[in-house]
């Protein structure tokens, strides 16, 4: 009870930033083994002492409403943390059953595509969509809105051109601004190194929106500050494959100062490596999505800072975002919600 009573807590503040924000804006720009969906999380739990639903549950098709909740990979730390957040939710409100899903891996998008079309058969009355592939999962979208289910895009925002092909160009997003934030991370490691440092930059998966975006990001903070990319390629959020590719970066460039890491799990691979090559200390790195074992490495100076977009609280602002839309607001386009940077001095 006292993890929902925090989610609350959490979840009033940045449900005031998500309302000043849900204006209509104009969004920035072999089949895989299918995991198991998450048990549901009970529908009559009670509600955590002091809690109180910020927006009334809608009433559902067949009862109390159902929420799809469609995440990424639970092996990573980000998403695992985001589930537990909306269960805590969903069981201090107690008005409204979820179905969590996570895919196996990073690049596992049939089972995402899969978990929308289950969906579907099911009916739900909610999918909250955390895509993968921002092309990809656009068909499976759209198939969910056209058989009157309500679909909010929240976290990784869908293709801008795809969803204009579909018909889909106001379809509601909820999340951050990726380029800011990874923007704000690059400024941290410019401001570390000084003009002319060498850095390469770990992106993630190519086909997310996020990944494009938080690249983005770390190259205007190159380019602002003078910083020196050696590199820019791909370890698709993966932990173990950031290990071994910047194992051989280390080797490719022996000058190398900093690394710009397109999620944290990433980071805890290219830290790894450079434990591993005795270098701590002397290379820099910073990340995205302050989950817990990167908040210690940064607190032992083992990383330099990381961004926090409020992982726990994001499917939660979906969910009231969705329920809005059911009870009948009129929300289209982005609805904003913070980064922050995470360095030592913050942690303290």
């Amino acid at each position: 009870m006292k993890t929902a009573a925090r989610v609350f807590a959490l979840l009033t503040i940045l449900s005031l930033v998500l309302a000043a924000c849900v204006a209509p804006v104009a969004a920035p720009a072999a089949p895989a083994e299918v995991a198991a969906p998450a048990e549901a999380a009970p529908a009559e739990a009670a509600p955590a002492e002091g809690a109180a639903a910020a927006v009334p549950a809608p009433a559902g098709k067949n009862g109390m409403p159902v929420v799809g909740l469609v995440m990424k990979s639970l092996a990573n730390e980000f998403f695992k943390t985001m589930e537990e957040g909306a269960v805590a939710y969903q069981q201090g409100r107690g008005d409204f059953t979820l179905i969590p899903v996570g895919m196996n891996s990073e690049t596992d998008i049939d089972t995402q595509i899969s978990a929308v079309e289950n969906f579907i058969v099911q009916d739900v009355d909610l999918i909250c969509l955390a895509p993968a592939d921002s092309v990809g999962l656009v068909a499976p979208a759209k198939k969910a809105i056209d058989a009157g289910i309500t679909v909010v895009n929240f976290d990784v925002k869908l293709d801008d051109k795809a969803l204009t092909e579909a018909g889909l160009q106001d379809l509601v997003f909820v999340g951050p601004d990726n380029e800011e934030g990874a923007y704000l991370a690059g400024v941290a490691l410019a401001e570390a190194l000084g003009e002319g440092g060498k850095v390469v930059i770990i992106e993630g998966n190519p086909g997310a929106d996020n990944a494009t975006m938080r690249k983005n990001g770390f190259v205007r903070a190159a380019e602002e500050f003078g910083l020196e990319v050696l590199e820019s390629t791909t370890a698709h959020w993966e932990t173990e494959e950031a290990n071994t590719l910047m194992t051989n970066l280390i080797t490719k460039y022996p000058d190398m100062q900093g690394v710009m890491a397109a999620n944290d799990s990433m980071a805890l691979g290219v830290v790894k490596a450079i434990e591993a090559a005795g270098l701590t200390g002397q290379i820099q790195v910073v990340g995205f999505d302050n989950i817990g074992a990167v908040q210690e490495l940064i607190k032992e100076g083992k990383m330099l800072a990381t961004i926090d977009q409020f992982g726990p609280m994001l499917a939660t602002m979906c969910v009231e975002t969705g329920f809005r839309m059911i009870n009948g607001e009129d929300i289209t386009g982005w609805s904003k919600t913070p980064v922050q940077l995470v360095t030592a001095e913050t942690l303290k």
